[in-house]
């Protein structure tokens, strides 16, 4: 009865075999399989040969699990690579396992691939004709992604990846949705911690597959780290959940990632550490003071700008001065827009870098790849390049990292026509991109970059500020106006930090206060105005270099002022009725220069760059006969506007730098 029931039982078996293989009709073969499975498993095969040889995938994190090329000897025919295929289904089935004969090949070489359980592996090696069996793996294609490629600095390698280093001494702390740390492009550098405080998703019908739950965080981690998609392949991600799997989380649940993050390094110190935070919010008081708290103990915070095509300042935690904000570029380095949405501008941004169709890692297989678009993958760049930069100098502190990244980042490469007509001005025009191998960049230069304020109200001596970050030094004040009318600029002390104060003129339309803000400067600066209107504001003594000038007029009109001096006697000259202020600094090493521009005849627009190892820090227009709207600096180039008159106006700018060492010189 037993054999009965075997027999049936097997013959249920073959014929789930058959299904497998597509129900092709073989009697003869159905024949062979049946009195192999009915063969007693005591009594020896009588053609006994030495196995065959296994070759596993050389690249673990390639390997394609459970599919095997099975490759015939030389002289195999092809009747001979079916019928050794039929005969492992039938050793397989014989002890339970199915198995999918998935391809055969007759061209290169004669085989066939299965896929099986490696508990079959060795019923495989004996069989009859085979040369050797090898585990399948993945390809992939060798091209650089092109968001790669654009932050390469030089190209003279092409189809090469290679930064100034792979970021290992970094830590980043992703606040994103969970993660598949399984993946193949991240498997061994994501740490997934015990935090997780995310809402419940909207919706009666949720499924929460987890390739739904870990989309997110898994593509943001592989742009960061990714062994072939990322920006820093060897820095550590340590996963911290705030978003649910349809992406949304609270400001309540970021708060309380932030709250762990920093219990976290508490307990266990470490520097230098990377937050990344690659999502959005309404403006936030919260948010951004914790934020900015975590600037204070140490950390770098990098965020999304938003995909809102609005100003970024409307959201947090971009609106925070102290997190270094991003926005997203195409592949023709201009704004992303998709449709109705498009990445988020304005003052609030500080930095653009890629952002449309980023290929990283899909959370729908191991092996998978896919591309998304936005300001998160953009932020994720911005990431992993600060991770190199760290890696670099350790004990950089957020406002020395974001200078470092704007001194390597593409200049003037966003067509200023694609954005909105009122954050032309203020929306910095720079794209990021890794350090240069060439670059003579030590960490000890004078950076600088300008911060624009918000445009102050259109009434009569209604003012704008624009701070500095903690540890930055404001080295010159400016004014814009878009018609011209304005009172001028000073500096001021407000709860013991330096704020540069625009005011607006009798008829203004508003006017923006524009902070020239650096690092790299050890010493200090002060500022001194005039004893009286109409007196030049002086610095005190000799060794104190002056790097700005600013005016003001309680008429509501600073139409006009005169060239800084820079001899034996460093003044800021103020005209009748006017008040000067002079900024001062002293270091032992910094030295400054003026270099002015002075077009024949009238120019709209003109302009003064500092060069080589010259720093911009002031920049003033001096005017003839027309009329100015201000003079700011954009990147290290003084800017004039003027309107009306023949005559037009000088750019002057005043160029710094930290007299290299001796030790330098003997380098260089």
């Amino acid at each position: 009865m037993r054999g009965v029931v075997t027999v049936c039982c097997l013959s249920l078996l073959l014929c789930l075999v058959a299904v497998v293989e597509g129900g092709e009709d073989h009697p003869e073969d159905d024949e062979m399989i049946l009195s192999l499975i009915l063969q007693d498993d005591t009594q020896p095969e009588a053609d006994s040969r030495p196995s065959a040889q296994f070759y596993r995938c050389s690249k673990d994190a390639w390997c394609m699990p459970g599919q095997y090329i099975v490759v015939m000897r030389n002289g195999t025919h092809v009747n001979q690579v079916e019928r050794t295929a039929r005969r492992l289904r039938a050793n397989a089935a014989k002890r339970g396992y199915l198995i999918e004969i998935i391809q055969t090949y007759s061209g290169a070489f004669h085989g066939f691939l299965v896929k099986m359980s490696s508990d079959v592996l060795h019923m495989a090696v004996k069989l009859p004709h085979v040369e050797y069996i090898e585990e399948d793996s993945s390809i992939f294609a060798q091209s650089i992604p092109w968001n790669l490629e654009r932050i390469i600095p030089n190209k003279h390698e092409t189809g090469k990846y290679s930064p100034l280093n792979d970021g290992a001494q970094v830590a980043v702390y992703l606040m994103d949705t969970s993660i598949q740390v399984g993946h193949r492009e991240i498997e061994g550098r994501v740490m997934v911690t015990d935090f997780n405080s995310v809402p419940e998703e909207d919706g009666v019908r949720i499924h929460r597959q987890a390739s739904q739950c870990d989309s997110h965080g898994t593509h943001i981690a592989g742009v960061v780290s990714g062994r072939d998609s990322g920006v820093a392949r060897g820095a550590s991600v340590n996963s911290v959940r705030v978003l649910n799997c349809q992406g949304k989380g609270t400001i309540s649940g970021a708060l309380a990632g932030l709250e762990y993050i920093q219990s976290s390094l508490r307990a266990q110190p470490m520097r230098p550490v990377i937050l990344l935070l690659p999502f959005v919010g309404g403006f936030s008081r919260t948010l951004n003071a914790a934020c900015r708290k975590m600037v204070e103990l140490g950390s770098v915070l990098i965020a999304a700008a938003g995909n809102y095509n609005d100003d970024a300042c409307l959201y947090s935690p971009a609106s925070e001065p102290e997190v270094i904000t991003v926005g997203a570029v195409n592949f023709a380095d201009q704004p992303l827009s998709t449709g109705t949405t498009g990445t988020n501008v304005g003052r609030c941004v500080d930095v653009f870098a890629p952002g449309d169709d980023i290929i990283s890692a899909s959370s729908d297989c191991p092996t998978c790849f896919t591309t998304k678009s936005g300001t998160s993958q953009a932020a994720a760049h911005v990431a992993g390049i600060a991770a190199v930069l760290l890696n670099l100098s350790p004990k950089s502190s957020s406002a020395e990292v974001l200078q470092q990244l704007l001194y390597h980042s593409l200049k003037q490469v966003i067509n200023p026509e694609s954005l909105p007509q009122y954050h032309r001005l203020t929306t910095p025009n720079m794209v990021v991109a890794l350090p240069d191998p060439a670059s003579t960049l030590t960490g000890e230069e004078l950076l600088c970059r300008s911060i624009w304020s918000e445009r102050s109200r259109a009434v009569s001596f209604e003012t704008a500020g624009a701070r500095c970050r903690p540890g930055e030094e404001m080295m010159s004040c400016s004014t814009f106006s878009s018609n011209g009318v304005r009172a001028g600029e000073r500096i001021e002390e407000r709860d013991g930090q330096k704020e540069c104060v625009a005011v607006n003129g009798n008829g203004g339309q508003g006017v923006y206060a524009v902070a020239r803000c650096c690092t790299g400067h050890k010493g200090h600066c002060q500022i001194w105005e005039s004893p009286q209107k109409g007196m030049d504001a002086e610095c005190p003594s000799t060794d104190q270099q002056l790097t700005g000038c600013s005016f003001f007029s309680e008429s509501g009109d600073i139409s006009a002022s005169d060239r800084p001096l820079h001899g034996s006697r460093r003044a800021c000259p103020a005209r009748r009725g006017v008040m000067s202020y002079a900024t001062c600094c002293h270091a032992s090493t910094l030295e400054c220069r003026l270099k002015e521009h002075d077009p024949t005849g009238f120019s709209k627009q003109v302009e003064v760059s500092c060069e080589g190892s010259w720093t911009l820090t002031g920049c003033e227009a001096l005017t003839r006969d027309c009329v100015t709207h201000g003079a700011y600096a954009l990147g290290n180039t003084c800017v004039v506007n003027t309107s009306g008159g023949d005559r037009g106006a000088s750019a002057i700018a005043t160029c710094c730098r930290l007299r290299p060492s001796q030790q330098q010189l003997s380098t260089a």
